[in-house]
């Protein structure tokens, strides 16, 4: 390989892409999220984990005041590694366990009647919001950028 291929590959260009293939929503209830990874390489490559990982971005408030906490809700790693050919496009199909966290005033809001009446307007007004992320990256050997990709999903 020459001087350039070996600087192109440690900075991961040219090696292998990753792309999510999940549905754009999931269940409340479930405690897994299903889906795949579609791996593509560019170049012969040793692929030696695969990482996935379930994040809720939960901000409050507004203006100056607004604030914004990242929590992880589920991790997954999938230790198995194998090498990826050129041009070879491999499909893995995934789990993710998850568990939801829902804050005081979410967790008063799905009681219903008079107490979830009052946990949805104190949500409204502390202007509380909720982002989902799954977030995946294949580990590849040599390669100091590895592939990854980040997709947003709602619960039903």
């Amino acid at each position: 390989m020459s001087f350039f291929g070996k600087i192109k590959q440690g900075l991961g260009i040219g090696t292998a892409s990753l792309e999510l293939d999940i549905p754009q929503t999931f269940s409340r209830n479930a405690s897994e999220f299903a889906g795949k990874v579609v791996l593509t390489g560019k170049s012969a490559q040793k692929v030696k984990s695969i990482t996935f990982k379930m994040t809720e971005h939960y901000t409050t408030g507004t203006g100056e005041n607004r604030t914004t906490k990242e929590y992880k809700l589920g991790e997954l790693c999938l230790n198995q590694p194998f090498d990826l050919a050129a041009d070879e496009r491999r499909e893995i199909e995934f789990k993710l366990p998850f568990s939801l966290k829902l804050s005081s005033t979410q967790a008063l809001a799905e009681k219903g009647g008079v107490l979830g009446a009052i946990g949805k307007v104190a949500s409204i007004t502390s202007n509380e919001k909720s982002t989902y992320q799954i977030h995946a990256s294949a580990d590849l050997e040599g390669v100091a950028l590895d592939p990854n990709d980040v997709r947003t999903v709602k619960p039903e």
